[in-house]
């Protein structure tokens, strides 16, 4: 059973939400500001966050900085009456994982908050035993060093920006099934901009096809081949052995 932290300072929304969680089979615990949810954070274990941004006394952005700074990968869902794009745009560049505006539909919540916490367990965010177990790992010609986050094409060195890092770790993590341009996205919204880059950088499936295609033409050499599967995202295809 997950445990969700919600953040909210309206009393009935914050009822509301309490119970239908809970009918979900979610374990919720609560809070109505930044201090009482950083209390909360500094003595309790969570899975997720709902975070509500126009809070009393300190706005809900400076809990997603603290816990972005405090708890790695934890991941936080924005929900809020802020719709505006910019909005929008400064919440997931400032590390939310995703984000919604009220009024809202519950079923939408659900599925997305199911498919936050579900992205928040791939290898990519929770770097799982088999990848610390082994820092490195072979596919055909490619090695790739998780520690050191390089990679070896043909013997020779792989250049590779930041972004096409993290992309190329997730596809070779999960080599043979489809990675969704969703958690691309969310993978790259939990690191830091690429140095150099603004923090406000649009990371959007525009940006991602940009990056797929010059990870393909950097991969051209070998046997490795990114293939797109239609309307869901992309896959790293197995060489042929």
């Amino acid at each position: 059973m997950a445990t969700l932290l919600i953040v909210e300072d309206d009393a009935l929304l914050l009822d509301a939400l309490t119970g239908q969680l809970q009918q979900l089979d979610f374990s919720v615990c609560t809070a109505c500001s930044v201090a009482e949810a950083t209390a909360v954070l500094q003595n309790q274990a969570v899975d997720g966050i709902i975070l509500d941004l126009g809070l009393p006394g300190a706005d809900g952005m400076e809990l997603l900085t603290w816990a972005r700074t405090h708890i790695a990968g934890l991941p936080v869902l924005i929900l809020t009456a802020r719709d505006g794009i910019d909005d929008r745009i400064h919440g997931l560049n400032a590390g939310a994982d995703d984000y919604i505006t009220k009024p809202f539909n519950m079923q939408e919540l659900q599925a997305r908050l199911q498919a936050m916490l579900r992205r928040a367990r791939l290898p990519a965010f929770t770097q799982a035993s088999s990848v610390a177990g082994g820092p490195s790992t072979a596919i055909g010609s490619l090695q790739i060093d998780h520690g050191q986050r390089s990679a070896v094409l043909g013997g020779e060195p792989l250049e590779l920006t930041q972004r096409e890092w993290e992309l190329l770790e997730l596809l070779v993590n999960r080599c043979g099934e489809v990675v969704t341009r969703d958690d691309v996205l969310a993978a790259w919204r939990a690191g830091p901009p690429e140095p150099g880059q603004a923090a406000a950088a649009p990371l959007n499936s525009n940006a991602l096809e940009v990056y797929v295609h010059r990870l393909r033409r950097k991969l051209d050499t070998s046997n490795l081949v990114i293939r797109n599967i239609r309307g869901l995202g992309y896959m790293l295809a197995k060489p042929a052995e």
